[in-house]
């Protein structure tokens, strides 16, 4: 077991937003979250790796990670473990780069905080990833703005991956793309299941892509009752 939830609530000040929200993931497996909008999908993503903000907070359950409890780390251990054990695509890559600075040295940045690799051994690291997930390495050079969606959602990929996380947080990473490059996104992350024994957890509002990629499937309504199927 890689994560297990039990009872999992979040509030943002007096308003609890989920409720009640219990699932197991096991090792390499990919569990789906889906629901309509404002049911809490990606809360139950935000609570899992510590990004709630200021106002937001964990008001019941537990959520337990490699066999750790997490929700009893404070928010030095919470960004450490995100920052190497858990790694997290967003919806909008591009958004998540900030727009004057090469993808490159944004990575690299975020990869000194968590080890002592030298530039070299950065880019030799990420070549290696980039030639699996049909990144031109030429892409470590550019701006997230003269990304394409396609490459811009592999960029976040190589991101989240190039530390070798144990738990993939995926929110809903396919929306804002064409048909055709959803459908690779989506075979993108099986690959790095199937290569890197990731386990992932997957938040979408397309039923396809759910029953496509998942293993396990988490209907999440407002009321946050949550049924895994």
């Amino acid at each position: 077991m890689i994560l297990s939830i039990k009872n999992l609530s979040v509030s943002y000040g007096v308003q609890t937003v989920i409720e009640n929200i219990s699932f197991d993931l096991e090792r390499g497996e990919i569990l789906a979250i889906v629901g309509e909008s404002g049911s809490g999908k990606s809360t139950v993503l935000k609570a899992i790796n510590g990004l709630l903000g200021h106002n937001g907070r964990i008001s019941g359950g537990s959520i337990t990670f490699d066999g750790r409890d997490i929700t009893a780390l404070d928010d030095r251990q919470r960004r450490q473990l995100a920052g190497s054990s858990i790694a997290t695509i967003f919806q909008n890559p591009v958004a998540s780069f900030c727009p004057i600075r090469t993808i490159g040295d944004q990575i690299y940045e975020a990869v000194r905080a968590h080890t002592d690799w030298s530039r070299a051994q950065f880019t030799l690291r990420a070549e290696a990833l980039m030639s699996k997930i049909n990144l031109p390495s030429r892409v470590l050079d550019e701006y997230p703005f003269r990304l394409s969606g396609g490459m811009a959602q592999r960029a976040g990929i190589l991101a989240a991956i190039i530390l070798e996380p144990k738990l993939l947080l995926a929110d809903e990473p396919t929306s804002a793309l064409d048909t055709v490059t959803q459908a690779d996104v989506v075979k993108e992350l099986l690959n790095l299941r199937r290569r890197f024994g990731l386990s992932i957890v997957l938040v979408t509002h397309h039923p396809g892509v759910a029953n496509f990629i998942a293993d396990k499937i988490l209907v999440v309504q407002n009321s946050s009752a949550a049924v895994a199927a």
